[in-house]
């Protein structure tokens, strides 16, 4: 599957993409808005990068308990049921007078819960879609996502200031409403691609399973900690310039789609591996120059071209998918979803650290050279490397290659 027509012919891609992109919108424009709220508030620029990204450090809680329900429930009644709650706790954080603590008390809690909905969502993409169409599928909603927060992070901006922060928030919440109705009226009703019942118990022996091999233990690192690193100096927009942020996040995007564009559609899959670490060096090599304080404009071009860079995640993604039990196909992409999440929890908290105690210019560019360091030495074990053909459970866990 080479063409995007084959692939929006494809039986409930779209309504799945539907529903994707109303998340990403309700996250878009509610991170922002409660990260401007908890800014203006509390002047800090720890709790803001927290309050935008922190939820994502929750993630760990739920792929340590919740990730076997994602080859074990419905995809539909889970997704509807994701987005039900998402809305609902969005709404709350608009409550007038809620206490910082219980907005982040409410965060960390739909934290645990997002980190299931990576894993049903991309584990129902893989099941709809051939094997050779999982990458150009994934690229699109990927691209997607980019389009979502370009415009998410400009209307973000535009209602917080025209209706305040927790109007923002309330319109999040809708949107996080309709991404769960357009999964219950879109999607058809399956059964689960795994039998069981989902325990934390059986998402250790998964989990276990999938960091069992040194192939996938690489790549999982390769996707979570070079691109975590960068998305804590991207926490850090607001305190670096309040009124630069909102087109620093809308040019990331954009980047970010420019990449996804170009890889998925038209890299041929043949010379795609060897583009990994490229792309991996290019997401936080433009960042370094935030130590100086550039104009603006200067800055701008920075971050489109860094953001390029994140299309190395969909290559790492495929990589994966190769390397996994086809069984085991939710629970893999849920693993990467939550570790990815939780990386980027750590690294907006770490960003914040930093800029507390330096200038947020020097934290970002600090970051980015860590993140150029994972890299380096990840790069040779990153190479270009025949993948493993998708075999049964027991022969996916037996060898740490």
């Amino acid at each position: 599957m080479r063409s995007y027509r084959e692939l929006f012919r494809t039986p409930e891609f779209r309504p799945l993409l539907i529903a994707s992109t109303g998340q990403v919108a309700g996250q878009t424009v509610g991170g922002l808005a409660l990260g401007t709220l908890v800014y203006g508030t509390t002047g800090s620029p720890l709790l803001s990068s927290l309050a935008m990204f922190g939820p994502s450090l929750a993630q760990v809680v739920g792929a340590a308990t919740l990730l076997s329900a994602a080859d074990r429930l419905p995809s539909r009644a889970a997704l509807s049921a994701l987005g039900l709650l998402l809305g609902a706790g969005t709404a709350v954080q608009a409550v007038p007078g809620l206490p910082v603590a219980a907005s982040f008390a409410v965060l960390m809690a739909l934290g645990v819960l997002s980190s299931l909905g990576g894993g049903v969502r991309y584990g129902l993409l893989g099941e709809l879609l051939t094997r050779d169409g999982y990458l150009l599928g994934r690229s699109v909603f990927a691209m997607a996502s980019g389009v979502v927060q370009i415009f998410g992070f400009a209307a973000g901006g535009a209602l917080v200031a025209a209706v305040s922060p927790r109007g923002a928030l309330l319109v999040a919440a809708g949107l996080h409403a309709a991404g769960a109705v357009a999964a219950h009226r879109g999607l058809a009703r399956r059964p689960p691609r795994a039998a069981g019942r989902p325990s934390p118990a059986a998402t250790w022996r998964t989990n276990a399973v999938l960091w069992a091999d040194r192939r996938r233990r690489r790549v999982y690192l390769a996707l979570w900690v070079p691109g975590g690193l960068i998305v804590g100096a991207e926490s850090l927009y607001v305190p670096y310039a309040p009124a630069l942020a909102g087109p620093l996040f809308a040019c990331g995007a954009l980047g970010m789609l420019a990449g996804d564009t170009v890889v998925g559609r038209f890299v041929p899959r043949r010379r795609a591996d060897r583009l990994v670490v490229p792309l991996s060096l290019l997401l936080a090599g433009p960042y370094l120059v935030f130590a100086m304080r550039p104009p603006a404009a200067v800055t701008v071009a920075a971050v489109l071209l860094a953001t390029v860079g994140y299309a190395s995640g969909l290559l790492l993604q495929d990589r994966l998918m190769a390397l996994t039990p086809e069984e085991l196909s939710g629970h893999a992409l849920g693993l990467h979803s939550a570790g990815m999440l939780t990386l980027q929890g750590v690294g907006a908290a770490l960003a914040g650290a930093l800029a507390e105690w330096t200038a947020p210019g020097r934290a970002i560019a600090t970051l980015a050279g860590a993140s150029l360091a994972v890299t380096a030495v990840l790069a040779p074990g990153l190479r270009a490397q025949p993948a493993a053909p998708r075999t049964t459970t027991g022969a996916g866990a037996a060898h740490d290659a």
